[in-house]
């Protein structure tokens, strides 16, 4: 029944404007924004035409875990130029980062830091 359904993912935020602000401008992403009666959502539209749902929810709460990964072709360039952008990049008790937050161990290098609704995000390098 879904086999052919155009699935997406979508997360919460607690301001929409501000959302927008920093996954268009501080991120670069291109974002665009439906309004309506209730306030309204935004689509994140990433490579290869995925595209994410924003959405406000009044009394956010941050997810616990990461809502979304952007593979990059090397993390050293992706963590300097988000920290430049002003991203500040998370750091986790039992992990065993680097100097720039980067954990390489267990998997694939990575480096998680927070939308300004406190959603988790992270860039990892795949080769």
């Amino acid at each position: 029944m879904l086999t052919n359904s155009k699935a997406f993912s979508g997360f919460a935020v607690n301001d929409l404007q501000e959302a927008k602000e920093f996954y268009g401008q501080t991120l670069g992403l291109r974002v665009t924004e439906e309004s309506d009666a209730t306030g309204g959502m935004l689509t994140l539209h990433l490579e290869g035409g995925t595209e994410i749902l924003v959405y406000p929810k009044p009394n956010h709460v941050a997810a616990s875990f990461t809502v979304l990964n952007f593979p990059v072709p090397d993390i050293d360039e992706a963590v300097t130029e988000l920290a430049g952008r002003g991203v500040t990049f998370e750091r986790y008790a039992g992990f065993d980062q680097d100097e720039k937050g980067v954990f390489r161990a267990g998997g694939p290098p990575i480096a998680w830091f927070t939308d300004p609704s406190g959603n988790t995000l992270s860039v990892l390098q795949l080769t």
